[in-house]
């Protein structure tokens, strides 16, 4: 095999000779290097609608790569310490689905948290697969879901020995890391796959003293959001691979709903990204460590906050956590988190990742600066000072554990009826109800709903969540499972 040098970058590398070339374009894109569309040249630029070019011999297929983008794969492979990468454009939701349906078929089972993104549960109603909930361990004291117990995922394994893969979050979105190698190699031993949601972990790879990497703790494959924490363009992600399935099968299966025009603007994000994360990684999550750990100091003067960090850790649910998150508890000054979001945005000008019903939280990466830190901590004092009241309405919990009744693929596909949200308790859903972000389901296909999980949909819509999944765009109405 060639030399490989993490210095390069062939995607980008390719189209800078493409553009030297002065090729006259007779292909799609029909805007004809920005030149058919002057208002969308002049918003994005000349150089970038300049390279929003169409798959061509120089340039190479994602569909099937045999040249740049096979070198950028290979680069990638070398950085991750992975035996494969695959350039994703449709996001980490196509990587994740990738995953999952390059190892089970219908009717296989797979063993889950049930705080999986929906990405994973629209796998499951793509291929068919039966998922083997495990509910995460919960956190009284902030209302989040945790990360697995390995005690939990070995009595799933014994009771369901004939389930294909385990797939588990890792870290959350809040921080939380569940113990990977152990559930590794618990899963490994029962001859299981291992796959991994670490859309949240790109910087594992890269920075010191981080929790450990899927493919660092022998996992079978990884999706990784290299535009969250990696710097690439949204929407531009990784699969890592680390198992015996067949390359040429995974790309297949990535095939079957990944686009035939893959944008060369994300594919040069990645490669871009993956060149600096390699050179200047260290340096790099280091200085973003050292901004988050600053800024969760002085949240948690302020007091009334929470900037939860790794005193949480019990070597269970909680093995360890990831330092870059800025994840704010918010209840005790008598705000849901949601509330807190929608303040400092509107009020203060400042937008974060997201708010739920108890936390927020705030994504720290290498474009942050320790003004914008500082702007943000006087403004959630401020908050604390014209807004903190008691906190007797606020709901104590943001998991609540699903009965699952039917398989979600029997459940989306199923005949339904539309019925009026406040009417549903006790009817098993045909749909997803989410907040946005996380897209964490509320309520999956095929899984019964509760008074309970009715009380938590309103108390989410007064506090002003973004609710989303349903079929209704106004979130009043319910498709249910016809009962015979």
């Amino acid at each position: 095999m060639h030399q490989l040098s993490q210095s390069n970058a062939p995607i980008y590398e390719a189209l800078i000779k493409y553009k030297s070339m002065r090729v006259v374009p007779f292909d799609v894109p029909g805007h004809k290097q920005g030149k058919g569309n002057p208002k969308l040249t002049e918003f994005l630029g000349k150089s970038c609608l300049s390279v929003d070019v169409n798959s061509m011999k120089p340039l190479d297929n994602l569909c099937h790569p045999t040249s740049v983008i096979k070198e950028a794969e290979e680069l990638a492979a070398d950085a991750f310490g992975a035996k494969h990468v695959f350039f994703m454009v449709n996001g980490t939701t196509s990587a994740v689905q990738g995953m999952i349906m390059s190892v089970c078929q219908k009717g296989d089972k797979i063993i889950m948290p049930r705080n999986v993104h929906r990405s994973a549960i629209n796998a499951l109603i793509i291929s068919g697969a039966t998922p083997v909930y495990i509910n995460p361990g919960v956190s009284k004291k902030l209302g989040i879901p945790l990360g697995m117990a390995v005690g939990d995922i070995e009595k799933a394994i014994k009771e369901n020995p004939d389930a294909k893969a385990v797939f588990v979050n890792n870290p959350t979105y809040y921080g939380i890391c569940s113990n990977l190698k152990a559930i590794t190699e618990l899963a490994h031993k029962h001859g299981m796959y291992v796959l991994v949601d670490e859309a949240h972990g790109t910087h594992f790879y890269f920075g010191d003293n981080m929790p450990i990497s899927a493919m660092e703790a022998g996992a079978d494959m990884a999706a990784v959001s290299m535009h969250k924490t990696g710097g690439s363009l949204t929407q531009s992600s990784f699969l890592l691979t680390n198992c015996d399935v067949n390359i040429g099968y995974i790309r297949q299966i990535i095939n079957l709903t990944q686009t035939t025009s893959a944008s060369y603007l994300l594919l040069s994000s990645l490669d871009i990204a993956r060149r600096d994360l390699a050179l200047n990684g260290k340096e790099i999550f280091k200085k973003v460590t050292s901004l988050a750990e600053y800024a969760r100091k002085e949240i948690n003067k302020i007091g009334g906050y929470y900037a939860f960090s790794k005193e949480l850790i019990d070597n269970d649910t909680i093995f360890d956590f990831d330092t870059t998150k800025l994840s704010i508890y918010t209840r005790d000054i008598g705000l849901a988190g949601i509330e807190v979001y929608d303040i400092l945005r509107d009020d203060y000008g400042i937008q974060i990742e997201f708010g739920d019903i108890g936390n927020v939280l705030a994504i720290i990466s290498v474009g942050d600066r320790e003004l914008a830190l500082e702007r943000l901590v006087s403004s959630l004092s401020e908050i604390k000072r014209l807004y903190s009241n008691n906190k007797s309405d606020t709901f104590d919990h943001e998991y609540i554990n699903p009965e699952v009744v039917m398989t979600p693929q029997n459940a989306f596909y199923s005949n339904k009826i539309s019925m009026s949200i406040g009417e549903s308790s006790n009817k098993i859903c045909a749909e997803f109800i989410m907040c946005y972000p996380p897209g964490i389901p509320i309520l999956a296909p095929g899984e019964r709903i509760t008074q309970e999980i009715l009380d938590y949909i309103n108390y989410a819509k007064e506090k002003g969540c973004l609710l989303t999944g349903t079929e209704d765009i106004n979130i009043e109405k319910i498709n249910i499972v016809e009962e015979l």
